[in-house]
């Protein structure tokens, strides 16, 4: 799998992640969303630092960049950077005040794909047989009685699961834009800022995917579908009409709405935006060097409609629009011709794969490790939230492929381990997050080595020399989102020993705010 290779833009910026503190309780479900100015101020605990401000912590083992698995690393920090990483070193020589990390550190866990509140519907959508389309309705019916409180309810839960799950980013394919029947909030903006304010409330750095969505389908002389009923929530009407809303979130040059949230572009699908309308797209992603993200080629249906409206498959659309490229991400990517695995490979668009919701929404199986040997980076992401579980992604990224050819080992541990953290972070924007190595954002996840799931790691019939490597695979292979024991996000405690600091009590909080949900009328 090669390296994410995107532009360097390195996030920094001025404004406020959230108060979020452990023990403030959320707006009950419904109520108005929390919208006064956050504090100033960085995510989680900061724990205990030196006079001179660094923290330091020491990892049984740590994943590290070029190195792989290696034993008894001292990772320090200063603010949200890592400063130093030195493997090694005993514990019993580490200066006062370390922290222990008993377990397999990695960096924090890069989730590239989200609909936060697609969360409503786990288990709520599986007693009848169905497709896709069936399912979408069920969807619909939920986004139609979202508001701006209850949005923020569930997303805040939804984004504290990620974190318990050791998600330090979140990328959020955000499109319900409106209130009922298209009409805009006083701030068209809202419900986006009520993602921006959730993500940070949870502990998460957030790249906000902002949705341009103007069709319902294509006929087949390529003339859109209008959308109708809840989809009037998602549309602006045009390109332009999005490239003005999408900028009154106020995004710096970078693209920056904060230190960790930024601004990205997301195209629905050439389903649901004309390819006259993806330059405009494309136009407002180049001003702020903010990535863009697109369905691509999920069902065959789409596949079916771009070809008789266009005389294309989805990828050479996207190719034709200039919508392809590296700070370009395409999700799925499931149903492709050989000539669209080669385009997306040579323009060095990355692909975030969604193996669950994929299999849960009887998707089909993708040509992943062929898009992977063209050139293309490969990310992860939870999508429908049906399972927040990025180890679980990574796993099922390379069983669905052994499932399809009937081989195994298609990945290695090592390029599932980059695909859940620096490939991820690379297309959400944030080059400088997801491996443990001085300069880069300070993010680490810990996973526990006692559990059942885990008792013997690195021992089974594996040569000594490489006992520790062969932890990487038992965890990639066999650990679960339960195993997850710690996880720093830019230096600050968010998750300490399985418990989140931020949100007192997440099952609580979910259950509160599905309930919620589930119980509006339409």
């Amino acid at each position: 799998m090669k390296g994410p290779g995107r532009a360097g833009h390195a996030p920094r910026g001025p404004a406020a992640a959230g108060p979020g503190r452990s023990g403030h309780a959320p707006p009950a479900p419904g109520a108005d969303w929390p919208a006064a100015a956050p504090d100033p101020g960085r995510l989680g605990d900061g724990g205990p630092d030196d006079a001179g401000g660094t923290r330091r912590w020491h990892a049984e083992l740590a994943w590290l960049p070029g190195s792989g698995v290696q034993r008894d690393v001292l990772i320090e920090a200063a603010g949200d950077r890592f400063t130093a990483v030195t493997p090694g070193v005993e514990q019993g020589t580490v200066p006062a005040g370390t922290v222990t990390l008993r377990g397999l550190t990695l960096p924090g866990l890069a989730n590239a794909h989200s609909h936060a509140f697609h969360r409503g519907l786990r288990g709520a959508v599986e007693a009848d047989q169905g497709t896709f389309w069936t399912w979408r309705d069920q969807m619909y019916r939920l986004a139609a009685v979202l508001n701006p409180g209850s949005y923020y309810a569930l997303a805040r839960a939804v984004y504290a699961e990620m974190a318990l799950a050791g998600i330090t980013c979140v990328g959020e394919f955000h499109y319900l834009h409106h209130g009922p029947g298209g009409v805009p909030y006083a701030d068209p903006n809202e419900m986006g800022r009520v993602l921006l304010r959730a993500a940070a409330d949870a502990g998460l750095r957030i790249t906000l995917l902002d949705t341009c969505y103007l069709s319902a389908g294509l006929r087949r002389d390529g003339t859109p579908k209008p959308l109708r009923d809840v989809q009037l929530r998602f549309g602006d009407g045009d390109a332009v009409r999005w490239a003005e809303r999408a900028a009154g979130l106020g995004a710096d040059s970078r693209g920056m709405l904060s230190p960790q949230a930024r601004a990205g572009a997301a195209i629905h699908s050439v389903r649901a935006v004309p390819p006259s309308q993806m330059h405009e797209v494309m136009g407002w992603s180049h001003k702020f060097g903010a990535p863009v993200h697109a369905h691509l080629s999920e069902q065959p249906a789409e596949n079916a409609d771009s070809l008789a409206a266009y005389g294309r498959t989805p990828a050479q659309v996207l190719y034709e629009a200039g919508v392809l490229g590296p700070r370009s991400t395409v999700v799925h990517a499931t149903h492709l011709l050989r000539e669209d695995i080669d385009v997306l490979g040579a323009s060095q668009t990355s692909c975030c794969l969604c193996p669950t919701t994929e299999a849960d929404l009887a998707d089909g199986i993708g040509p992943a490790r062929a898009l992977a040997a063209a050139g293309c980076p490969i990310s992860l992401g939870s999508d429908s939230n049906a399972v927040i579980d990025l180890l679980a992604e990574a796993r099922w990224l390379e069983l669905t492929q052994r499932l399809a050819s009937r081989r195994r080992v298609h990945f290695t541990a090592d390029e599932l381990a980059r695909a859940a953290t620096v490939a991820g972070h690379a297309c959400l924007g944030w080059p400088d997050a997801g491996e443990i190595t001085p300069g880069a954002l300070a993010d680490l996840v810990t996973i526990g080595l006692d559990s059942p799931r885990l008792a013997g790691a690195g021992l089974a019939g594996v040569d000594p020399a490489s006992a520790d490597e062969a932890v990487l695979a038992s965890v990639v292979f066999a650990a679960t989102s339960s195993d997850v024991r710690h996880v720093v996000t830019g230096g600050r405690d968010v998750v300490r020993d399985g418990r989140h600091l931020l949100v007192e009590d997440v099952p609580a909080e979910l259950a509160a705010a599905i309930r919620s949900v589930l119980a509006s009328p339409e």
